[in-house]
């Protein structure tokens, strides 16, 4: 649970079905998945049966429409169960990706066509669902993207490179952002919508990546080689939308990775507070060393402030008055604090802390990339400093 205010009071946004959803993700999480995670590390991707147990839970889609399969919530039900996926360690299913933002993205822009016919197969979890839009050469400059859509007739016809896509090798529905106009910038990128399920002609999965943390979620390359795509399968009914579309929905996204790293910090403290008092040091346990008695507090703190703010991101988020700048500051400063809060707590393991035994050194591994995706932190800070 997350570490409460002094007065005991949850966050202001919640109330007790978000308890009983909590209950339930992580019932899930700790008994239905984190059993087989030695077996999913080594494999290298989570289990699609997960996907559809999830599904089958009402875990996915929390925040789509129950008219297209979804639970009928909103965002904060989203961001409880990916709280609780962070904080029992679930490091496996792309849940931020494939729920958080993938059927957001249909539900935003999609046509009734559109939403019928696909959001209730990643709402049952039967497919699972990514977005593609970094490339080799592109990195966080979404607009120099090359990967082109060029029509032909009733369909577009696909041809790039995208890279580091989460649920990238299990994937059946992808999200391509796309250059219909390679003469323009901005003006040029469109999202269409790619189905991959049995890898089609024209479209190929590359390896697996092989990274430093994340060992168990699929993180792939992609390849399209004049993949045909309907053209009834553009989000939003007309090209040149894609980059406005991308930029609605990046302020929730950076909101969302916020979430998992708030989560990390708080599990972390949990997790650092129950070891000090339990490992002994020159003749007392490590929590009665002052040492280590200050750096938790000071950790706490970081903790406490960036709940605090989360909270405040989350309640504007839902009235709709989360803008660029903010959604910059949560993801740069929740991460940041993230790998803060984390190293500073793996310190006070000693040597255990550096064991993959210990839930804190595969923490640490896996908090590095949250201030890489979802922009770089570089990135924010000049989205920020934009706004002043």
């Amino acid at each position: 649970m997350p570490i409460p205010p002094p007065d005991g009071s949850p966050s202001p946004w919640r109330e007790a079905e978000h308890d009983d959803l909590a209950d339930l993700a992580r019932t899930f999480f700790t008994k239905e998945v984190l059993p087989h995670a030695d077996r999913l590390l080594a494999q290298g991707h989570p289990d699609r049966e997960h996907y559809r147990r999830a599904g089958e839970l009402g875990l996915l889609g929390l925040s789509v429409p129950e008219e297209y399969g979804g639970g009928g919530g909103g965002f904060t039900h989203e961001a409880v169960m990916l709280h609780e996926q962070a904080y029992t360690g679930e490091s496996s299913l792309g849940l931020a990706v494939h729920s958080g933002i993938v059927t957001g993205y249909l539900a935003a822009y999609g046509s009734e066509e559109q939403k019928r016919r696909w959001l209730p197969g990643l709402c049952s979890g039967e497919l699972i669902g990514a977005i593609a839009m970094t490339e080799p050469d592109g990195g966080s400059d979404l607009q120099a993207m090359r990967t082109r859509a060029v029509r032909d007739g009733d369909d577009y016809l696909v041809t790039g490179a995208k890279t580091f896509i989460t649920n990238g090798g299990l994937a059946d529905l992808i999200i391509v952002a796309v250059k219909t106009d390679p003469e323009q910038r901005a003006a040029g990128v469109s999202l269409l919508v790619c189905e991959v399920g049995g890898d089609p002609a024209g479209f190929r999965r590359g390896r697996l990546l092989s990274k430093i943390g994340l060992h168990a979620n699929d993180t792939a390359e992609l390849f399209f080689d004049e993949f045909r795509v309907p053209a009834a399968n553009l989000l939003g009914g007309a090209e040149g939308l894609g980059f406005v579309q991308l930029m609605q929905q990046l302020p929730q996204e950076r909101l969302v990775i916020g979430v998992g790293a708030v989560a990390a910090m708080e599990r972390a403290i949990e997790l650092t507070v129950a070891y000090t008092k339990e490992r002994a040091a020159f003749g007392k346990p490590l929590m009665g060393h002052q040492n280590t008695r200050m750096v938790l507090a000071e950790c706490a703190t970081r903790t406490r402030v960036s709940r605090v703010f989360l909270d405040d991101c989350i309640v504007r988020h839902t009235r709709g008055e989360l803008d660029v700048a903010t959604a910059a500051m949560a993801k740069y400063w929740l991460t940041d604090g993230q790998c803060e809060v984390i190293d500073r707590c793996l310190q006070l393991f000693g040597g255990y802390g550096y064991t993959t035994e210990y839930p804190i050194a595969r923490m640490y591994a896996d908090a590095r990339v949250q201030k890489i995706y979802g922009g770089t932190n570089e990135i924010m800070k000049e989205l920020i400093a934009r706004a002043l």
